[in-house]
């Protein structure tokens, strides 16, 4: 597919360079006064200007050849998932040849038949291509599954489209990519969410189906849950709260569990201590409460990988 880049940019972001400056009459010392704001280097906006990523890719491929995207982490960052924190603005250049030496952006390199499309007005790897450089970057399993998700949760491509890629893929670290592919979910609404449900998988337990949602006898949407498993009418819940909650708030917990009660439902929650903290503690909930549901197969030990990615905090 032939990619036109004069169409990258979308509008022209507010953006001087020295060489500006100079020509509509701007001294270099007021330039680099506070009321502008450095970017990159030779690269400044005023100081009112609220800087976001989406602005900071932008000046980054204004200051580029055509011939480079948007890609890696800031790639997923602008399609709406997560990918872990990075200072950088990273690009892939798909020319050969083409060199980026300039400070607060990560320069890669690439064929130009690799998967490029706009959004935003900005020319940016896709959702799978971002998702497979971020694999090649050397981030965790479990980053690239968040990735995954919120990918997923954030555009219209599905999880088996990940998976295609990946299997399609021949890059580094490949084998990781067609891995956490096989692990990303729908639904799924937060990296804590994915956290919890990997913990669980690796460590040899069922894994639970992501987002239930409980409808009454009419059909109507009453509940939405993170994960269940719904045979055993189980429900597990990551609690993101950092407080104990106000007196209404702590009664309308009690309705809930007394509601999901009537409904024969048994409710685990989960806490960020459960996951950082002492995440044997949470898998040991898990597990009782499979067996008091009458699972079969629950395994007795755990299987070690989840210390890899989970290791418990002191």
């Amino acid at each position: 597919m032939s990619i036109d880049f004069s169409q990258r940019l979308g509008p022209e972001p507010l953006v001087l360079r020295r060489a500006d400056a100079r020509q509509n009459g701007v001294p270099i010392q007021e330039l680099l006064s506070g009321r502008y704001q450095r970017l990159f280097y030779d690269a400044y906006v005023p100081s009112a200007v609220r800087v976001t990523p989406l602005l900071k890719a932008r000046v980054a491929l204004r200051l580029l050849p055509q011939a480079a995207r948007i890609s890696h982490h800031t790639a997923v960052q602008l399609w709406g998932g997560i990918a872990p924190q990075s200072p950088e603005v990273h690009v892939t250049m798909t020319e050969p040849g083409l060199r980026c030496r300039r400070e607060g952006i990560a320069a890669h390199f690439a064929n130009a038949g690799d998967e490029t499309s706009f959004h935003q007005g900005v020319a940016l790897s896709t959702p799978t291509r971002a998702f497979l450089e971020l694999a090649a970057a050397g981030v965790s399993l479990v980053d690239l599954v968040i990735a995954g998700d919120s990918l997923v949760k954030a555009t219209k491509f599905m999880p088996q489209e990940f998976v295609d890629a990946a299997e399609a893929s021949n890059g580094n670290r490949v084998r990781l990519a067609r891995r956490a592919a096989r692990l990303v979910r729908a639904g799924v609404d937060s990296p804590m969410e994915t956290r919890l449900r990997l913990l669980v998988v690796f460590a040899g337990l069922p894994e639970p189906e992501v987002n239930l949602i409980l409808r009454d006898e009419h059909g109507n949407w009453q509940r939405r849950f993170d994960m269940c498993y719904r045979d055993l009418r189980l429900i597990i819940e990551y609690d993101g709260r950092q407080h104990a909650e106000d007196d209404d708030q702590w009664g309308r917990d009690i309705e809930r569990r007394e509601e999901l009660d009537r409904l024969g439902w048994r409710l685990i929650i989960i806490r960020a201590n459960g996951i950082y903290g002492d995440p044997e503690r949470t898998l040991r909930r898990i597990q009782e409460a499979l067996r008091d549901r009458g699972a079969t197969g629950v395994p007795s030990r755990f299987k070690a990988e989840w210390m890899r990615h989970f290791p418990a905090r002191a």
